[in-house]
């Protein structure tokens, strides 16, 4: 199984793509081993590496984070490239650091796996008393192994428990979440999260299904939203991918996630080191956009993202949406104008688009009544 993050154009209005993830299955439904196609994988140790500069001059080796480890590629690819690197593998899914761990053993003590989300980034560093670090990359959203194992429970195409938690040993899954709220507040999840615009009718119609006892697996889920908004593929996109899409963002608290890193990441970076953000979803690269031009303690490497070669997209259908930006740690600012300044920007960009907070009791969508 492979899987795609396919632009649907001019769905947001304001000009950009929208990203949404799509399967393209191959062969037969099985459970496979946690294989992943790192995207952008020489792109990446490029950019972190590039800080390096001056690291050894304070240390005895350059300390790079990987704050999202999956099958440990990027991680790999910069160890490789530099004879004395260390990396601190950060990771929430237990099988993706088992994997990781057993595919970089080559590189012994150089590799340091932990397990936590990446929000606790200076947390867990200092737990280790690390007080700094050299360079940070990320690569964001769900991995192909985890949408092709069932346990997860993240794809519509294999059943499953309805989990979609990439650490499936704490938090709410996707089913309780479900049954917990309204449908005016699943809704307005499918609608904040997924951009979809029948989500009034998809919330009524799996919140129905619940009631009655017939939401038990995925494709119980699936089943609920097809009988909402029919079966018909809009752009070669199945009907049920952005409400699985929106569910996995908020089970996981993806966006808050990522903003926590994005406050994280200049307190630890050194002057001068690389952070280098893959995003595949428009809600996660406008947040990246944002903090790398609006923050005083970063600056750009490029205007533009990088984004993956011809030859990578026609190998690798997940890399077709990819989107690296890379900006340099300089100067220092106070965490609370941080905050206020890329807020006050994700706001402009909602009003621009008609919307508002996550907070709002009503979802206005077209369409839908």
């Amino acid at each position: 199984m492979k899987s795609a993050q396919l632009a649907l154009p001019g769905l947001l209005g304001v000009g950009d793509d929208e990203w949404v993830f799509s399967e393209d299955v191959e062969g037969e439904d099985s459970i496979v081993s946690f294989q992943h196609e790192t995207v952008l994988r020489g792109e990446v140790a490029e950019a972190v590496l590039a800080g390096l500069v001056d690291a050894t001059a304070t240390s005895e080796f350059p300390r790079i984070v990987d704050a999202t480890l999956g099958g440990g590629g990027h991680t790999e690819a910069i160890l490789a490239a530099h004879p004395t690197v260390r990396v601190y593998g950060i990771d929430r899914d237990a099988n993706a650091r088992a994997a990781a761990s057993e595919r970089l053993a080559p590189f012994g003590e150089r590799f340091i796996p932990i397990a936590a989300p990446f929000s606790r980034l200076a947390e867990v560093l200092g737990e280790l008393g690390v007080s700094y670090i050299d360079g940070i990359c990320a690569d964001l959203g769900v991995s192909s192994p985890q949408l092709d194992d069932a346990r997860y429970g993240m794809s519509f195409r294999r059943e499953g428990p309805i989990d979609m938690r990439m650490d499936t040993t704490s938090g709410e899954t996707a089913l309780e979440m479900i049954e917990r709220l309204g449908d005016d507040e699943l809704a307005n999840v499918l609608f904040h999260y997924g951009d979809e615009r029948r989500s009034r009718r998809i919330a009524r119609s799996v919140k129905k299904a619940s009631a009655e006892g017939e939401l038990r697996t995925t494709l119980d889920l699936r089943r609920a939203i097809v009988r909402a908004v029919g079966p018909v593929r809009v752009g070669g996109v199945d009907p049920a991918t952005r409400t699985f899409q929106a569910l996995r963002i908020a089970v996981n608290r993806e966006l808050d996630e990522l903003d926590a890193l994005l406050v994280a990441i200049p307190q630890v970076l050194r002057p001068g080191g690389r952070a280098a953000i893959i995003s595949f979803h428009s809600l996660e690269d406008r947040k990246i956009k944002q903090a790398f031009s609006l923050r005083e303690s970063f600056e750009g490497v490029s205007r533009k993202p990088i984004i993956p070669s011809d030859d990578e997209q026609a190998l690798n259908v997940r890399a077709r949406s990819a989107k690296l930006r890379v900006a340099a740690r300089v100067g220092a600012e106070d965490e609370a104008e941080v905050v206020a300044k890329v807020e006050t920007g994700h706001d402009r960009y909602l009003a621009r688009r008609g919307g508002k907070k996550l907070t709002r009791t009503t979802v206005t969508e077209a369409g839908d009544e």
